[in-house]
């Protein structure tokens, strides 16, 4: 699972590659980048499944509640999870996320370093609110929200972490038949 940092619209929307290269001087650009980059490759680590993008896209909407209108929106955001190119996960706590697919595909979005979010209301609203997509390009990529549902977030990990010990009995299987 890829996770991924977010900006509010009414901040200066940045990637992480252009907050490293706008960094003063060496010592503090590997001081920020080091410590970002070894957490993006932890949770990496600690999450994949092995599992396409069309699969984990089913495996959350299979863990996804009724659609709402929109959800309140908090200061920051914890994180993202990029479905495909025409759905994210948003992580507003933890044990808290919400499946939002676009109203079509979202350029880059399985490749974005950051995304902001254009929600002037204190609410995310679907089919008014945008998800700009970062890809170290100089013009964000807007992408219209067309839903928003709830996830369940213990169903997904719980499922996440059988489909994680199958792989690893397969994988096991396999080294021990060679």
């Amino acid at each position: 699972m890829k996770t991924g940092s977010m900006k509010s619209s009414s901040m200066q929307s940045s990637s992480m590659k252009s907050s490293c290269m706008m960094s003063s001087s060496m010592k503090s650009r590997s001081t920020f980048c080091l410590p970002v980059l070894f957490a993006v490759l932890l949770a990496g680590c600690a999450t994949g499944t092995g599992l396409t993008s069309v699969e984990r896209l089913d495996l959350y909407r299979s863990h996804a509640g009724e659609p709402v209108d929109s959800i309140r929106y908090p200061a920051r955001y914890t994180g993202w999870t990029p479905l495909g190119d025409g759905a994210l996960a948003l992580w507003t706590r933890p044990s808290e996320a919400w499946l939002v697919e676009l109203s079509g595909p979202c350029q880059n979005l399985d490749h974005a370093l950051t995304i902001a979010i254009d929600s002037r209301s204190g609410w995310l609203s679907s089919r008014f609110d945008r998800i700009y997509v970062n890809d170290s390009g100089l013009i964000p990529i807007p992408c219209q929200i067309d839903t928003i549902r709830p996830l369940d977030v213990k169903a997904i990990r719980m499922d996440e972490q059988k489909l994680r010990e199958v792989r690893q009995q397969e994988k096991a299987a396999e080294t021990s038949g060679s």
